[in-house]
């Protein structure tokens, strides 16, 4: 139960108040209460240790007393406080308020990593807390802070996933890594599921510098052992051997490609001003009624556009394998299936990070500051319009499946 703070307090407190500075300045209100307030807890805590009050007869013969006071300096949201923490003669005192070897309030910690996973590099983060609270903070101590990240990377990288997913975007950022002594281009793949209930939700994260079957084969597992039994669509950015991977541990998963990545990848490739041009010509493909149309729609775009661009004929060609699934489902799947705007919401938000960055140190030191983007993005957007009609046709075109969600 909270603590209550009769009115008659504060009117004493506040008496000659004429200023902002008198609450919240170095020598305020907030900063001396909360001093004083932290020593007088510390006495409540040595007399509760003692089980005898200052200065009672009790304690006499009690074979332990108080022994003065010992001076440290903790650092808080309003800079360094020093305080006078009493002591026992036994030394057998262990405070809690503010424990042994502690030296920051609880809170700052939070307010550096909260910093970092802003972007901001260590000489950064030192110097906004100095502007700030008028305190010097170590490159050891930012460092150890946000390393204790990690441990919440690998337990979020560990946690236990739903037996299924309808849908999960596998896609990758490129990020500047040091790796013996050189700054390499390394990629960072990214699972984003939509769960039974339209929810997204970000599996996992990986880093590896060339994909492959033995990589993908690798996170496949590790999503198996997780929990996840099944994957009733897959999409995919043309990642090298991905469907190989998936198709040895989860077989009955419907592969398709990215339609919005193809379609990227094609405008690569294009004039300004044919662009315009050019795009109902695409979108005809993707949005044709069947899987026979496409064909024929793609074979009009390439008698109309092959001599110019025949580059994006060819690319569109070698991916149909993972192009024509999607003219096997409905509207409201197909919509769900390529409109990737969660997965671009988030690659924003990551990119605005990375960009400020410039290279990273380590493959950890990028997990870490990657994981808190996501966290603090807080990955809760709104399920697809669509998802109530997408929830019906998945059960009709996967019959037990997929199961709707009874949360």
């Amino acid at each position: 139960m909270a603590l209550a703070i009769r009115d008659e307090v504060i009117e004493e407190l506040l008496q000659g108040y004429r200023s902002p500075e008198d609450l919240l300045g170095e020598e305020g209100l907030f900063k001396k209460l909360k001093k004083r307030l932290l020593e007088r807890a510390l006495g409540a805590e040595l007399t509760e240790h003692l089980g005898y009050e200052k200065g009672d007869p009790a304690g006499r013969g009690s074979g332990n007393s108080r022994n003065g006071y010992s001076s440290k300096t903790v650092i808080g949201d309003d800079g360094p406080i020093d305080l006078a923490v009493p002591r026992d003669r036994n030394s057998s005192f262990e405070p809690q308020i503010v424990a042994k070897g502690q030296t920051r309030i609880e809170g700052f910690d939070d307010r550096i990593i909260s910093l970092y996973a802003r972007g901001l590099t260590v000489r950064e983060i030192q110097a906004h807390l100095h502007e700030l609270y008028s305190v010097e903070v170590s490159p050891d101590l930012i460092s150890r802070v946000t390393d204790a990240v990690l441990d919440e990377v690998r337990e979020w990288q560990n946690r236990p996933l739903d037996p299924l997913y309808p849908v999960i975007f596998f896609d990758a950022l490129r990020v500047k890594i040091r790796d013996d002594g050189l700054v390499r281009n390394k990629a960072v793949y990214i699972a984003l599921a939509l769960n039974s209930d339209g929810e997204k939700e970000v599996l996992g994260l990986w880093i590896e510098q060339t994909e492959g079957a033995k990589f993908w084969l690798k996170v496949m597992n590790e999503l198996k052992n997780r929990g996840l039994n099944d994957i009733l669509i897959a999409v995919v950015d043309g990642l090298k051997g991905f469907p190989e991977a998936i198709a040895t541990v989860f077989p009955l998963t419907t592969v398709q490609t990215c339609i919005i990545h193809l379609i990227r990848h094609s405008l690569a490739f294009v004039s300004w001003k044919d662009r315009k041009l050019i795009m109902p010509d695409l979108k005809a493909i993707y949005r044709a009624e069947t899987a026979e149309t496409a064909a024929a729609e793609l074979e009009a775009f390439e008698a109309r556009w092959g001599k110019r661009y025949p580059a994006i004929g060819q690319a569109w060609r070698r991916a149909w394998e993972y192009v024509v699934p999607l003219f096997a489902f409905p509207p409201a799947i197909r919509k769900v299936i390529y409109t990737t705007n969660a997965v671009e919401s988030l690659h924003r938000s990551l990119r605005k990070i990375i960009k400020t960055r410039g290279s990273f140190p380590t493959d950890e030191a990028a997990l870490k500051l990657l994981f808190l983007a996501i966290r603090n993005a807080g990955i809760k957007w709104r399920r697809p319009v669509e998802w109530t009609t997408a929830m019906g046709q998945f059960a009709i075109l996967f019959g037990d499946r997929f199961e709707p969600s009874a949360r």
